[in-house]
């Protein structure tokens, strides 16, 4: 049995349609409605028109694929990203263009792993959601939506103009593997530091052309799914203690770590921090350096904090995102055979996701 069910929906009644453009409903804020008793429910796509009646205005063709089993972000894991990834496989020749509807807790970490999983896309794939579900009077939900498709069906000498993995919201298009999610309050809830932003919508849609991904036409769309899950995250604090590295190091089956140091990569030179992490890459554990810092990049040997990290074979992870950096992880330690072709994919961009 499929995971997800389709619902079919006509706007271009009675002219053709222009484009044709695929919705993943996952769940999250933006598909939830008030009920009778005004609690809030999941949205039936099959009413979209009802709700936002703009979409007449298009003339598109829209399935919506709604997952049966509707997840909050916070449950979100790999199985959900073999979904996603799956359906627009699935349906690639059919659509135009593809809208992932996504909670906003855990969009940037899908998002980042959807542009690793989907080698070869030359179609948008748009992430979007909300900060107030499309039920409620002041909602960012209906913008964020009708742009978002309005991004996904646009095209430009025949060819789409998004050809990447992005996030639409409040105005905003950013690469997926560069945005972090910053705001849980304000409807400005993404940002890209270290990237320019792809696009802003007012009266029209401001494309950066120098910016987006370029159009590949001799390439094919390859979907690496059963991503590795035997990886974690170590933030660097002041008092961090011994028995908090080692334990984190000696979980069983981990083969990937993510060290969130300070600065520009600068991490405690304590003999006994450095010796953990010195024997846990002879054991065969790729550590992958990021900063704390919204903006900027690690520079390995900078500093003298840092000095240590590079002579040990700490991984300079540069500007990359935490979100980015462990999906692309969990990605090459699934689809690189080698220590020697997993160094190389991990210090070079894949998708765009850092410098």
């Amino acid at each position: 049995m499929k995971p997800y069910e389709l619902i079919h929906i006509e706007t271009a009644t009675p002219k053709a349609p222009e484009s044709a453009v695929m919705i993943i409903y996952t769940g999250g804020t933006l598909g939830m409605v008030y009920n009778e008793e005004q609690a809030l429910v999941p949205f039936d796509f099959q009413n979209i028109l009802d709700e936002v009646p703009s979409l007449r205005n298009f003339n598109l063709k829209i399935t919506v694929a709604s997952f049966n089993k509707l997840i909050d972000s916070s449950n979100v894991n790999p199985s959900h990203w073999d979904d996603i990834a799956g359906l627009v496989e699935d349906h690639y020749d059919e659509y135009d263009g593809f809208i992932v509807i996504h909670g906003t807790d855990t969009m940037a970490y899908t998002a980042s792993a959807i542009s690793f999983m989907l080698e070869g896309l030359n179609k948008p794939v748009i992430f979007t959601g909300a900060q107030l579900p499309i039920g409620a009077a002041r909602s960012d939900a209906r913008e964020n939506l009708i742009t978002a498709i309005e991004i996904a069906s646009q095209k430009l000498n025949h060819r789409p103009i998004v050809s990447e993995v992005c996030i639409y919201f409040d105005n905003l298009l950013l690469r997926a593997n560069r945005a972090k999610k910053v705001e849980s309050v304000q409807f400005d809830a993404f940002q890209s530091e270290n990237y320019p932003v792809l696009a802003e919508a007012g009266v029209i849609i401001e494309y950066d052309f120098s910016a987006l991904r370029p159009y590949q036409a001799e390439v094919e769309l390859k979907v690496r799914k059963n991503i590795q899950q035997e990886v974690a995250i170590l933030k660097v604090f002041p008092g961090i203690s011994k028995a908090f590295v080692e334990g984190i190091l000696s979980i069983n089956g981990l083969r990937g770590l993510v060290i969130e140091t300070y600065g520009s990569g600068n991490a405690p030179t304590e003999k006994w921090f450095i010796d953990a992490l010195q024997n846990a890459i002879e054991k065969g554990i790729l550590i992958l350096n990021v900063s704390q810092c919204m903006g900027g990049k690690v520079i390995q040997g900078r500093y003298q904090t840092s000095k240590d990290l590079q002579s040990i074979g700490v991984i300079s992870g540069s500007d990359i995102t935490t979100e980015a950096a462990i999906t692309k992880l969990m990605y090459v330690l699934s689809h690189a055979d080698t220590k020697e072709m997993q160094h190389k994919y991990l210090i070079k961009p894949l998708r765009g996701e850092m410098e």
